[in-house]
């Protein structure tokens, strides 16, 4: 092999990486509920049982997807007494995201909702 050959394959499996990393992070913002708890979130530090009461959702809800958050790295807990209070780690970042997300959706018009495979309408007959 080559050296150029051997610079092009490890090239593309960094590219790979990288593409796959980006596929996680993506997965975190895939849940509509992870999406209303972190756009909540850009208001400021809340616990659990604020989440909870601000958004209507179950407690176990709310704890299952901000451990989901935490493990992707886009949210961080501290200890407040028994609670746990949570913030983003950068919310100048997810506020950057959302932006983008909402200019691309504008562009994109309804396409998006009418995909066959992860539109509304497949979201809707999936519950």
């Amino acid at each position: 092999m080559t050296q150029a050959t051997a610079t092009t394959r490890r090239s593309l499996e960094l590219e790979a990486v990288g593409l796959a990393a980006a596929a996680c992070l993506f997965n975190g913002f895939s849940d509509p509920s992870r999406l209303t708890i972190l756009r909540h979130l850009t208001l400021g530090e809340h616990r659990v049982v604020d989440l909870t009461a601000h958004l209507n959702l179950a407690q176990s809800t709310v704890s299952k997807h901000l451990a989901c958050l935490r493990d992707c790295g886009l949210v961080a807990s501290r200890p407040e007494g028994r609670a746990s209070v949570f913030s983003l780690t950068h919310p100048e970042a997810v506020l950057e995201l959302f932006s983008a997300a909402e200019r691309l959706l504008s562009l994109t018009g309804e396409a998006v909702t009418l995909c066959p495979t992860y539109g509304t309408t497949t979201i809707e007959g999936a519950r």
